[in-house]
């Protein structure tokens, strides 16, 4: 496969297809005929899943730079470029980014009614925007894209929507554009203070800032992607978001737009202010935020009526697993996080995906109206158990790997941390498994409930892709491992180095020898680290 995709130079335009082949199929969608919309935004999705397939074996294993790296001149005066590349990280963010669009689109066949030549142009247009924000290597390219996101999220929440879509969506934009615009404010200070001439990332990355403008800017960027997220407590826009978006929407929010945030931590947060991130007051409030929305949330879930909205704020709880992986600033806290990342594209948008199929079936969401449904509906009891499995972290599913490698990372940094985040792990099923209960094996004493028909060939080919990858991620998770690690490690030593310069004359916590060029700015790998934390080292 490597042979062939390298006989078509497939590492030259890949980035570029998957980037502006979505502006392609919109262009198509509007122009063809209403009845054809869908057919033709679902192959061009699906044509898209395909091509980024290939990234899997065309990404260089072992190497944590930037690869397929390609930059173009866009506004010179300004310094901006049109650069793009890939790297352990942005690589299974786009895969899971053509994954949940190819899904989404298929799944709201039956679901969407009205406009629905505008409908499929948003989500393809949205596909361009969050492929963007994962493989912009331009800061002022990223922060385009990071806005393009907002338009059609806005229009698909607003027009196509519950009753309440006008307040979800207009609550949804103003969270996101306030925390957008004081990232905007902190990136044009950071490029002043770099004195650079261009808003790369290799020529932002080494701005010589004191801890004070650090902490500044840091806390800009941070709050911008934490709303993105969202932590707790800038969140609330979240689960109204979700309850009122139609089911592609919602499976979009949750696969990929918060992942964003998550995103933005790792690519931006730690390496251009390291000082701030190994703060120990940063990193104590990032956790304890962290747990909070892993507690809280699980609690509120518990009691909602409405089992979208549960499963809303069951978004905000696995979250928080990414943040404690993060700010724990180890191998394993940061890998886990990513896992956690990828395996909640999947289950939870499968879980908004089986909610959305059992409202065409009965046009309600409340857990009271179900009860007995497995009887009549095994396959979909089937599919909706693995999912909620995966969701809350059994073992040998994907929702295990992540949520135990970010525990342990966490117990590594903050031990007593570690404990208290780890018994979100038992609120998660005291929130999942009654209403699974509920829904699929108490009485079957509602006459509706009787007549319900089981999964449809479509329904099944949307689910099985999704079920097979969260148990092949729980089962075999070295093959994700393995690809994201180096990048991982280059992020972390980075952060040690840096910010030990930084912190000069404080207490050391960390000592790293590197070769003469970071690898974050594509240099040579570190010949010899010892992390932050002991337990990293190999």
């Amino acid at each position: 496969m490597l042979s062939l995709l390298e006989s078509i130079g497939y590492g030259d335009w890949i980035l570029h297809a998957l980037l502006w082949l979505p502006l392609m199929g919109m262009a198509l969608v509007l122009v063809g005929p209403a009845a054809r919309a869908k057919h033709i935004a679902f192959g061009w999705s699906l044509l898209l899943l395909v091509m980024s397939l290939g990234l899997w074996w065309a990404f260089e294993s072992g190497v944590g730079t930037f690869q397929f790296e390609s930059s173009t001149p866009w506004i010179a005066s300004w310094g901006v470029s049109y650069a793009v590349a890939l790297d352990g990280i942005s690589l299974f963010m786009v895969i899971l980014t053509t994954f949940t669009t190819a899904v989404a689109i298929l799944g709201s066949f039956n679901y969407i009614k009205k406009y629905e030549k505008a409908f499929y142009a948003l989500m393809l247009l949205m596909e361009t925007g969050v492929i963007g924000v994962f493989i912009s290597i331009d800061l002022f390219l990223f922060y385009v894209f990071w806005e393009i996101t907002l338009i059609p999220m806005y229009f698909i929440i607003g027009v196509w929507g519950g009753p309440r879509r006008i307040y979800s969506a207009v609550k949804f934009f103003l969270f996101t554009a306030f925390g957008s615009l004081l990232m905007l404010v902190a990136l044009l200070y950071l490029y002043f203070a770099a004195g650079a001439d261009s808003f790369a990332y290799a020529d932002l990355l080494n701005a010589p800032l004191t801890l004070q403008e650090q902490l500044w800017l840091f806390a800009a960027f941070c709050l911008a992607f934490s709303i993105k997220v969202p932590v707790f407590p800038f969140h609330t826009w979240l689960p109204d978001a979700h309850v009122e978006a139609p089911t592609p929407g919602s499976v979009v929010l949750a696969a990929v737009l918060l992942k964003m945030g998550t995103y933005g931590f790792l690519r931006f947060l730690l390496p251009f202010f390291p000082a701030a991130a190994r703060h120990p007051t940063v990193i104590t409030v990032m956790m304890v935020l962290g747990i909070i929305g892993i507690i809280y949330t699980a609690w509120v879930a518990a009691v909602q009526p409405d089992a979208k909205k549960l499963v809303a704020y069951t978004s905000v709880a696995h979250m928080g697993f990414v943040v404690l992986g993060v700010f724990a600033l180890t191998v394993n806290g940061l890998q886990g996080g990513l896992i956690v990342m990828i395996s909640h594209g999947i289950s939870t948008g499968a879980l908004f995906l089986l909610l959305g199929m059992m409202y065409e079936r009965r046009h309600t969401r409340l857990i009271a109206d179900f009860g007995g449904i497995g009887r009549v509906t095994p396959w979909f009891a089937t599919a909706f158990m693995i999912t909620a499995l995966a969701s809350i972290g059994l073992p040998g599913t994907s929702g295990f790997v992540g949520e135990f490698l970010a525990l342990l990372g966490t117990f590594q940094a903050r031990p007593i941390m570690g404990v208290i985040a780890g018994t979100g792990v038992i609120f998660a099923a005291y929130y999942m498994l009654p209403m699974v209960q509920k829904v699929f094996f108490n009485a079957l004493d509602k006459k509706e409930n009787q007549e319900m028909p089981d999964l449809s060939r479509r329904e099944m080919v949307i689910l099985a892709p999704m079920v097979a990858l969260m148990i092949w991620i729980g089962v075999q998770p070295t093959v994700f491992l393995e690809r994201m690690e180096p990048s991982v490690r280059n992020v972390l030593e980075y952060v040690n180095d840096s910010g030990l310069q930084a912190q000069e004359g404080q207490r050391a916590e960390a000592v790293v020898t590197f070769s003469s060029t970071s690898p974050l700015e594509g240099g040579g790998e570190a010949e010899e680290a010892a992390f932050a934390h002991p337990e990293d080292e190999e």
